[in-house]
């Protein structure tokens, strides 16, 4: 793995064969996979997901969307989010139609990812652009002197070459048998990606259904219903920027506190769901 432009982050002793895993020894990051783990059996053992986990998937679905639109600028309300029909003009509808988009498109693509994490990244950027839409930059990553724009991410770009390399080496490791916990992969490909901005546009939204990819396919969430995107959106923009940089800076203390962060985010997630469980309940 490499997090950031300077160098590949630093690894605990002995960290060549199973780099993914070697970062659950991190500070803290132990406390947050337990936490995570905790938190997602619980939800999942409410009565109401015995009978009605369908509907509770299509809300976080509906959450997640939310969230993740509105790191990317479209902050909308959610009943706005659900009344809304007109997504395909250009400013924020667009955002919140992309982010709506991918979280459908996330759930189908678990048999990809686990054969070629690349193909489904493309495919999310396609899905993210509207499919149809006539450009030869949609669905490959940028090219030398190819514009990003991903204003609310300020960080140093990564040039082509940088990029293609460090995607190349992020598959392998995905395909490669790792013991690491479903949350450390999430957040190392999530961070990965928005370090990167490997495409030309839309990246922050791919990441983010990236990371839901990997929280669904581990096991860990396989109904959907833990959306990280909700706590990323709650902590608010700031806290994600600052932990991206961490992140970005490849210092053990920084990579942890990246790691904390997304699992802090599923917790949130988890927190959204299990009140939707329990208006359900409720009748509401």
């Amino acid at each position: 793995m490499a997090a950031h432009t300077r160098g590949t982050t630093p690894e605990p002793p002995q960290a060549n064969a199973d780099p993914l895993a070697a970062l659950a020894s991190l500070p803290g990051v132990a406390d947050a996979v337990d936490s995570v783990r905790k938190g997602v059996d619980r939800v999942y053992g409410h009565r109401i997901m015995r009978r009605r986990s369908t509907e509770v998937t299509s809300e976080a679905a509906l959450r997640g969307a939310r969230g993740s639109a509105a790191l990317s600028g479209a902050d909308w309300a959610l009943e706005e989010v659900r009344r809304r029909t007109d997504f395909g003009v250009d400013g924020e509808p667009r955002t919140v139609g992309a982010a709506l988009r991918l979280t459908a498109e996330a759930g189908q693509l678990l048999n990809v990812w686990r054969q070629s994490p690349l193909r489904v990244l493309a495919r999310l950027h396609l899905v993210a652009a509207g499919g149809g839409v006539a450009d030869d930059a949609v669905g490959r990553p940028r090219l030398a002197g190819e514009p990003v724009d991903e204003p609310l991410i300020e960080l140093p770009l990564p040039d082509a070459a940088e990029v293609a390399g460090r995607l190349d080496g992020l598959a392998r490791l995905l395909l490669a048998e790792s013991a690491a916990p479903a949350l450390v992969t999430a957040a190392v490909v999530h961070g990965e990606l928005l370090a990167l901005r490997p495409f030309g546009s839309h990246n922050g939204l791919v990441a983010r259904a990236a990371e839901r990819v990997v929280l669904v396919g581990s096991g860990l969430d396989p109904k959907s219903i833990c959306p990280a995107e909700v706590g990323h959106a709650e902590q608010g923009r700031a806290a994600y920027v600052a932990a991206l940089e961490g992140y970005v800076s490849g210092t053990p203390d920084g990579v942890a506190a990246w790691i904390a962060h997304c699992g802090r985010s599923v917790g949130l997630g988890v927190r959204e769901s299990t009140a939707v469980c329990e208006a359900m309940q409720r009748g509401a």
